[in-house]
């Protein structure tokens, strides 16, 4: 169909200005530039105000969420001022709401009305950025479009983006967005993972008002996790593996996965095990192997505590309580208990072996057999918590460095000269010089705990995510002091890396002891 566009104000003038006028003042009940100065004066003056009460609030102490009356209204005629200006000075805005909500806003009929301006509702139907046209134009009847039907599928084109949903998952998306169902029961309701997924994930992006596209959706098993790992997924994340090795570590080639996204980290670690394997190869000795768990217990007064630190001290009181402990599991055998009194409260410090598992609920378990066990003797004892944090899990502690947590492991590897000058591009000296002074010298200047390394986190983390472990327990696997000295009167370089405190399960442990080594060299590379 053609349409003819004609600007009404070449053809009429005088009525196109009639129109305008009437239109700007029903709408602005005073002049423009009056409206805008006001504003202007009204944000001004409420944050001068807003700041000035703040920073008087400030130097008296005063919480800052306690507001008076004026201070309230303030609050909201900043917000009002805001609102005004951030409509380009406030007509765009104005206008947008109180215009039509057609595109075109009048037309002439200049076959049979050449004298009147008819106004009519444009039955376009386009974005607001390509509708909004100052100019009046003249345009023939559209044809209504026809209502195109609901589509049934959850996801467009891109599998990541959920833009079109059936009736019954539209309902449900808006359930979740107002509180009526929550989000956690969609798997329950729905008895499909996926499904649960993708409407939690829509559901969040219409609450918050945030895209997801940048993360996927399609192509993971979430049924896999459910009542496992993960509650309430709305995706998965995607992290690059890459492989460093081979590493001759005690007579036996190992390849070591890493994730992660830095770049060079897994160069730099392949370049350690080349230098590694080319000399000849590492070894690796397990030194002790125990997780801890400590509760806190409080009596009423710190002599009744200290009675049952003594108590608990007490060879003669090991074997009963060890029988207790290990009936948690079959697998569990109490090493040692050690006790810490701070005033009423005493930390219990239990330490056993774990098998092949890193332990952490079997230890706990066995502490609570233990406890109950104690009750009897101590029926005055109140215990506060499982865990009192002097065992210590997933945080930077003397404890854990000295007195080791889960596996406590050292590694050691004389490099060739000749291997150090080619592979590694430096000579003996400049490493061992760089060892004392950043590792060790500088690490002290810091007041590092277990830091003495120069990255071993970095590998730890790489390691632990591609094997499935807990990421969070690099904070104390990451203890780590690496040693270099020059043997056979300065030729070769011997470095050694010690690490109190690994907690990993045992499939994982040959693993750990590449990243010992590893880390012992490629930091230096």
């Amino acid at each position: 169909m053609e349409v003819r566009r004609r600007s009404i104000a070449a053809a009429k003038p005088v009525h196109s200005k009639t129109i305008e006028e009437e239109e700007t003042h029903a709408q602005l009940p005073l002049p423009l530039y009056i409206i805008n100065a006001l504003f202007f004066t009204l944000f001004f003056t409420v944050v001068y105000y807003l700041l000035s009460r703040w920073r008087e609030k400030i130097r008296n102490s005063t919480p800052l969420h306690v507001v008076t009356l004026s201070e309230m209204v303030a609050i909201v005629a900043f917000v009002a001022s805001c609102i005004y200006l951030l409509g380009f000075f406030g007509i765009d805005f104005v206008q947008s709401i109180l215009r039509p909500s057609a595109d075109v806003w009048a037309s002439e009929d200049l076959e049979e009305e050449d004298s009147h301006v008819i106004i009519k509702d444009d039955s376009r139907n386009l974005p607001c950025g390509q509708a909004l046209d100052c100019s009046h134009v003249m345009t023939l009847p559209q044809p209504q479009p026809q209502p195109q039907p609901l589509p049934s599928l959850i996801i467009d084109h891109d599998p990541n983006t959920l833009t079109f949903t059936t009736e019954e998952d539209e309902e449900m998306i808006k359930s979740v967005v107002d509180g009526t169902t929550p989000s956690y029961s969609l798997e329950s309701k729905l008895g499909d993972c996926r499904r649960a997924a993708a409407i939690r994930r829509e559901a969040l992006q219409r609450s918050t008002g945030k895209s997801l596209h940048g993360l996927p959706l399609e192509g993971f098993d979430y049924g896999s996790i459910l009542g496992q790992c993960c509650e309430m997924p709305v995706g998965y994340v995607q992290i690059p593996v890459g492989i460093a090795g081979p590493l001759l570590l005690d007579g036996r080639e190992y390849s070591v996965p890493m994730a992660t996204t830095e770049g060079c980290l897994v160069a730099s670690a392949n370049r350690g095990c080349k230098a590694i394997h080319l000399s000849g190869g590492a070894t690796s000795v397990l030194l002790k192997d125990g997780m801890t768990r400590a509760p806190v217990v409080r009596f009423g007064s710190a002599k009744r505590a200290a009675e049952l630190k003594l108590f608990l001290e007490n060879p003669v009181n090991f074997d009963p309580l060890s029988m207790v402990f290990n009936k948690s599991s079959r697998f569990a055998r109490l090493q040692t208990i050690k006790c810490a009194i701070a005033g009423k409260n005493l930390y219990l410090r239990f330490t056993c072996s774990t098998g092949d598992a890193m332990g952490m609920n079997m230890v706990s378990k066995g502490v609570q057999n233990v406890l109950d066990f104690l009750q009897a003797e101590f029926p005055d004892m109140d215990v506060i918590g499982i865990s009192g944090n002097f065992c210590s899990d997933k945080k930077p502690a003397a404890v854990n460095w000295i007195e080791g947590r889960g596996k406590s492991v050292v590694c050691e590897a004389i490099i060739k000269g000749d291997v150090v000058r080619k592979v590694l591009k430096t000579n003996v000296d400049a490493l061992v010089e760089l060892n004392m002074l950043k590792n060790l010298t500088g690490s002290a200047m810091a007041g590092a705990l277990g830091g003495f390394n120069a990255h071993a986190s970095n590998i730890v983390t790489a390691v632990y995510i591609a094997t499935g472990q807990d990421p969070a327990q690099n904070v104390e696997s990451s203890h780590c002091i690496t040693m270099m000295e020059a043997i056979n009167d300065g030729k070769d370089l011997h470095v050694s890396v010690t690490m109190p405190s690994i907690e990993v399960i045992v499939f994982v442990l040959r693993f750990r002891y590449k990243i010992l080594v590893v880390g012992g060299l490629s930091i230096c590379v």
